[in-house]
């Protein structure tokens, strides 16, 4: 799949824009905090229905204005693909081929991104928060049935924290509303844990050639998807429920002596070894950089797998922060596979093919130049 043509209306700096793309490289020049990164962070916006910047849509807004808009034109193995969304103060508002979506769940998955920036080299030292976000991100790219299960999981959670907090405090006695919370929790947390097993297992098996590569075949990289419960990617439903079932039936006490909920996929990790070390410990910087760009790369192989098309690659700014090797292995796995956008401030020292054929778009002041 690539994105044939993006227009938006304003959104960030821009006040309307439109924009025709090639199914190649198309690299965004321009010196900072000029819209380059607004170009990206909107195409994965179009995608995602949400930032990988900010939390609060607001920001989304050109100010003084009432909404913003983005709209693209995607070709797909089974023809051309238009896409809507509009960023208001009330919230948001998605359509695929013409048709508004009821549920944002059901619009998120018609356009397939893989965002790589800077921050994202936190995947590996950064904090559990961050590794699982990327998860529910990445799978819910291929899977509307688990952000179901998650947005369930979710729901249940913060009402069972909630009654929780009420036993601690007293003004709730009645710990038969707590074994149906539980009793639910459980259900939606064995199928959010089941798909991250499998998709950590899928993960793995793209990412670790990608890794032997990049290390000059010196480093074997493993992932374990960390969890409180004695499970496994072959553990079915009916035996993470029953291992879930034993642990709250453990913890019950501590829980409503605590008032909150203390295990459970809002707490799990994912952990990354090289040569059977935990690279966010004992890893060097060029190892930790090395195991992101892996995991990066490697979702575009599974989310081919999984669906049949590539998805679009965006590289914000990564290439300066990448040494000259691991720089030409990202620009030698792309090309000629995947539609790519680049922002940089030059692309001065970058000796690549794939960059010589690339589009070149020189954006200034909110405004681009093709």
């Amino acid at each position: 799949m690539y994105i044939q043509s993006l227009a938006l209306t304003s959104y960030r700096n821009y006040g309307h824009t439109e924009l025709q793309f090639d199914n190649k490289v198309n690299v965004m020049i321009g010196e900072n905090a000029q819209g380059k990164t607004n170009l990206m962070e909107a195409i994965y916006v179009l995608s995602m229905a949400k930032s990988h910047r900010t939390s609060n849509d607001k920001e989304l807004i050109r100010w003084d204005e009432d909404y913003a808009k983005i709209e693209g034109r995607v070709i797909k193995k089974n023809g051309p693909l238009p896409m809507q969304l509009v960023i208001s103060k009330k919230g948001k508002k998605g359509k695929v081929n013409h048709i508004e979506q009821q549920k944002l769940s059901h619009y998120v998955g018609a356009l397939n991104t893989i965002m790589f920036a800077p921050e994202d080299l936190n995947l590996v030292k950064g904090s559990p928060q961050i590794r699982r976000r990327f998860l529910d991100m990445e799978i819910g790219q291929v899977s509307a049935v688990y952000l179901h299960d998650l947005s369930l999981y979710q729901k249940i959670l913060s009402q069972r924290n909630h009654y929780l907090k009420q036993l601690q405090t007293r003004k709730q006695t009645d710990q038969a509303m707590l074994e149906i919370l539980t009793e639910q929790l459980i259900d939606a947390a064995a199928k959010v844990v089941k798909r991250r097993l499998t998709f950590t297992k899928q993960l793995e098996k793209w990412a670790q050639p990608l890794h032997f590569g990049i290390s000059r075949e010196l480093e074997t990289l493993t992932l374990q998807y960390q969890t409180a419960v004695e499970v496994s990617e072959a553990s079915d439903l009916s035996k993470i429920k029953n291992s879930y079932e034993e642990s709250f039936q453990k913890l019950r006490d501590r829980e409503i002596d605590r008032g909150v909920t203390l295990w459970g996929p809002h707490r799990d990790d994912l952990l990354f070894f090289v040569n059977g070390r935990d690279v966010q410990t004992y890893g060097s910087q060029g190892q930790q950089r090395t195991t992101a760009l892996s995991l990066k790369l490697a979702e575009i192989d599974l989310i081919h797998e999984e669906i049949g098309e590539y998805p679009i690659l965006l590289l914000d700014d990564v290439l300066s922060e990448l040494d000259d090797y691991r720089q030409s292995h990202l620009l030698h796995t792309i090309q000629g596979r995947v539609q790519t956008f680049v922002t940089t401030t030059s692309v001065e020292g970058i000796d690549h093919a794939t960059l010589k054929e690339a589009e070149i778009f020189r954006v200034a002041s909110g405004k681009v130049i093709d």
